[in-house]
């Protein structure tokens, strides 16, 4: 710069400014780049996965709760039944002998024990009866004192042998009509006044069926009674032709009734020919348990795991299979209530479905009206929002 020559700041300026953008510039470039903070996702929404309902809820709401069959099995074959009574287990009280009923000491609904007295009738053939006993009685008497005398007296040597074999016959005629007398009465069940007859029950139950009428006539072997043994009864399953040659006696069942209950049962037995008009084969199965619930003459369901090569993997009722979210789910029966779990579902025929894993064989699920529990479970959901 020449000496008195003025200074040059507005350049000098300028280029000290564009020297501090380039530095700063440079330096920004060369310092390490931070990650851009990642932008927070929306937490999911937590899903219900448990269902706390009691036992007196499922009765009312006709849930159903069965076990998961058994992989291997040959399907389940859903038919419907009737209960009845096993050949032990019903009875039909008879009048043993023509008269008027002059007694009724059981009505309908009562519970009677074997060999109790339902009614009384009189009635000439017991009057007759209890004669021909009391006369037999007294000839077996008489028979006896006779053959007596004469073992006395051929003891003695004064009757011959011929004379006490006679008297020993007779007495074992005797004693012979008075067995048979008094087994006639003894069936008629001839009461103790001489003139009536009784109407026994030949089993413990319950009178199921009145047709006695006080003063009413009755001629023998007309029907008075019914009395059945709600403990003793079978199941009668109608199944096809095709069906039945898939169920063999062992077969494991479940007895469907009403308000959610279910009984296991075993089957007994398969008829070999199916009936003319319905061309269907009867399947008879045993309870595991009694229950009031298995009234004679009641119409239900029953469940057959029938034997066979049924695909792997365990089998439920297709119904027992819901879906959630897209996904194919079961409802696990827990202490409180149940429990979601997902499954991995095969085939689906006959309204039975696969199960080919998420669930094991036993595991007790909801089947009948599971649907309810998927409703409820969405409810649980939307109100926790």
């Amino acid at each position: 710069m020449e000496d008195g020559a003025p200074p040059r700041w507005p350049m000098i300026g300028g280029i000290a400014a564009i020297a501090a953008t380039v530095g700063f510039g440079a330096a920004w470039w060369l310092l390490p780049q931070s990650a851009p903070a990642p932008v927070a996702a929306p937490a999911a929404e937590a899903s219900v996965t448990e269902l706390k309902i009691p036992a007196a809820t499922l009765q009312t709401s006709n849930i159903l709760v069965e076990p998961i069959a058994a992989a291997g099995s040959g399907g389940a074959i859903l038919a419907p039944a009737t209960v009845a009574a096993t050949p032990q287990g019903e009875a039909i009280v008879v009048a043993r002998a023509s008269g008027t009923i002059t007694r009724i000491a059981k009505r309908l609904g009562d519970v009677v024990h074997a060999g109790e007295t339902l009614a009384l009738v009189d009635s000439l053939d017991a009057a007759t009866m209890t004669a021909d006993r009391s006369v037999a009685a007294a000839k077996v008497e008489q028979a006896r004192r006779a053959y007596a005398r004469e073992s006395a007296l051929f003891a003695q040597g004064v009757s011959p042998r011929q004379d006490m074999e006679t008297a020993q016959s007779a007495l074992a005629v005797a004693q012979a009509e008075a067995r048979r007398a008094a087994s006639v009465a003894g069936a008629a069940h001839v009461a103790g006044n001489g003139r009536s007859v009784a109407v026994v029950s030949p089993l413990s139950g319950r009178i199921s069926a009145e047709i006695a009428t006080l003063g009413g006539y009755v001629e023998p072997q007309t029907e008075l009674f019914h009395v059945a043994n709600s403990s003793a009864v079978q199941v009668e399953a109608a199944v096809t032709a095709e069906d039945a040659r898939r169920i063999a006696p062992g077969d494991t069942a479940t007895i469907l009734i009403g308000a959610g209950a279910a009984i296991d049962a075993t089957v007994r037995t398969v008829t070999p020919a199916a009936s003319g008009a319905s061309q269907t084969v009867t399947v008879v199965l045993a309870p595991s348990v009694g229950s009031p619930e298995l009234v004679v003459g009641r119409g239900v369901q029953v469940r057959i795991r029938a034997r066979g090569s049924g695909a792997n993997g365990a089998s439920i009722p297709e119904e027992a299979v819901q879906s959630l979210d897209g996904r194919d789910v079961v409802f696990v029966r827990t202490k409180e209530g149940f429990r979601v779990q997902p499954v991995t579902v095969g085939t689906r025929s006959g309204g039975i479905a696969q199960i080919l894993s998420g669930a094991q064989a036993g595991t007790p699920v909801a089947t009948r009206n599971a649907f309810l529990l998927k409703a409820e479970l969405k409810k649980g959901a939307e109100e926790d929002e």
